[in-house]
């Protein structure tokens, strides 16, 4: 059975203090769910999230990583950086590290390798931009990120791998896709896996939604048959708005 999962992606976003209090209120407001729970605060306060939430059933998780073990890479942050402060989900490939940090697929396929060989879980985030949904292109560009960054896995791999659907053009611009639109790309999404893989990986990866998921529009989304929940972006920087997401599960 597939796993439900709500990841709050909080950007760059929230201070320490701001994290501290954010965390306060989410450790009050979570309550036994269905769904898998989990944030990604800044880098430099992961650790702090980690001690403070580490005995309330909500996951750390990162923003990014680098694919490399070490180096002359100023800025960036390790898989083994990540493991020692208690994370074991990064997020890769957010359109928004696509869009202003020119992040392609070979090297998004080096990062997902990297972080499985230190056995971390993945959000592999992909999905189209305006211009490829009116050209009515965007099947083909979702099929390209995903066979490009991650038909390379093996079988085995897959169980590591949860995928997240982004529609650029609904992600902070009060767009959302339709429910209907979410399900007929999350049910594309889903064959395109079972072309390579079979149906049973196919229909065990959970894959998520991640486009303005409000808590008025998330029941709706939730509810179609191949959205296994979401990553959520502004809606998750407060606790109420993000666990009514949580229970729209």
């Amino acid at each position: 059975m597939r796993k439900k999962i709500v990841a709050g992606n909080w950007k760059m976003n929230n201070d320490l203090t701001q994290t501290e209090a954010l965390l306060n209120d989410l450790r009050k407001q979570r309550k036994t769910s269905f769904a898998e729970v989990m944030v990604a605060p800044t880098f430099t306060n992961l650790w702090h999230a980690y001690e403070a939430l580490r005995k309330a059933d909500i996951e750390v998780i990162a923003q990014n990583m680098h694919f490399a073990e070490n180096g002359a890479y100023t800025g960036e942050i390790s898989a083994s950086m990540l493991k020692t402060v208690g994370v074991n989900t990064v997020i890769l490939g957010h359109s928004e590290r696509r869009a202003y940090f020119y992040e392609t697929e070979e090297m998004l396929a080096k990062k997902v390798d990297t972080a499985l060989a230190h056995k971390m879980r993945v959000i592999f985030c992909f999905g189209e931009e305006l211009k490829d949904r009116k050209s009515e292109n965007h099947f083909n560009i979702v099929e390209s990120q995903i066979k490009g960054s991650l038909f390379h896995l093996k079988a085995e791999d897959w169980k590591s791998i949860v995928l997240a659907y982004e529609p650029v053009w609904a992600i902070g611009t009060g767009e959302t896709a339709s429910p209907e639109q979410a399900q007929e790309m999350h049910a594309f999404i889903r064959k395109t896996i079972a072309s390579a893989y079979g149906e049973e990986i196919a229909q065990n990866v959970s894959i998520l939604y991640g486009g303005s998921v409000k808590p008025d529009n998330a029941a709706e989304i939730f509810s179609k048959p191949d959205v296994d929940g979401g990553l959520i972006g502004g809606a998750s920087l407060k606790a109420g708005d993000f666990f009514a997401i949580v229970n729209a599960i």
